[in-house]
């Protein structure tokens, strides 16, 4: 194991001096970095903020999954957020966006807190290790950023708002907002159970999206999940909820809608 985990840092500074730049936006960089959690490495993309070498100031941090769907449209599977496109017009408001690549085969397993039966999955706790104990530290020493909850997101859609929901709820003293688009709650159901016997900070804050063409479950379940929070006495101002009429489990569906949340989770920091 040890020799494993030198020879991957051996590829980590190979990576990182030949595959610095990415071709998306003069914003966004990539480089590589060790997971030791998941025994494996990981390409991470980040965008700063247009004015980030002139400004003296410190960042908000936004960590989101399924990187290779961002920024990219060679690098997306059926098309991109655009996310560096939207944030490079605004003048405030902004943030650091980490991108997370997928582990491709292993994207299951990495995204669900929980075993499923037929699919597999269940590393979610390993994967936010690594977030939390790996990534976190190297972009709070790499980057000026802010590091506490309340500054510090985690978005995805998918499986990566199922994992966005879990380690806001799971960890809110390190991830204080979530956005949660599109979440797949069907395939861990364990995580109902895990708000219920939670206390959720009053500084917690979610943001969901869904549309009414991703199939039977996903608006119950959307609604389950937010009636059971407040339940818990989740507040109306910690909760936005936005529900697409004939949006469908998609890229355009989420990228669409990125600028909404966004600014919903970033705003008075």
């Amino acid at each position: 194991m040890r020799f494993k985990f030198i020879y991957l840092l051996f590829l980590v500074c190979i990576l990182n001096t030949s595959n610095a730049q990415s071709p998306a936006s003069k914003q966004v960089t990539k480089f590589t970095i060790a997971a030791p959690q998941l025994d494996t490495l990981k390409t991470i993309w980040v965008y700063l903020p247009k004015n980030y070498k002139n400004s003296e100031k410190r960042y908000p941090v936004v960590y989101m999954h399924d990187a290779q769907n961002l920024f990219d449209t060679k690098s997306s599977y059926v098309g991109e957020w655009q996310v560096d496109e939207y944030l490079d017009t605004l003048t405030e408001n902004e943030s650091i966006i980490i991108g997370i690549e997928h582990g491709n085969e292993k994207r299951i397993e990495e995204l669900t807190p929980y075993k499923h039966e037929k699919y597999g999955g269940g590393k979610g706790d390993t994967y936010l290790t690594f977030i939390k104990n790996t990534l976190k530290p190297h972009i709070d020493t790499t980057y000026k950023t802010k590091t506490g909850a309340n500054n510090t997101t985690l978005f995805g859609s998918s499986l990566g708002g199922l994992i966005s929901f879990y380690g806001t709820i799971k960890y809110p003293d390190t991830f204080g907002k979530a956005g949660v688009f599109s979440p797949a709650f069907w395939i861990n159901p364990e995580i109902f159970n895990l708000v219920e016997s939670t206390e959720i900070p009053e500084s917690s804050k979610f943001y969901f999206l869904a549309g009414t063409d991703e199939g039977e479950t996903m608006i119950p379940k959307l609604e389950e999940m937010i009636t059971l929070l407040k339940s818990k006495g989740v507040k109306e101002n910690q909760i936005e909820s936005k529900i697409i009429e004939g949006g469908k489990h998609n890229e355009k569906l989420w990228g669409e809608n990125f600028n909404t949340a966004y600014q919903y989770l970033t705003t008075n920091n």
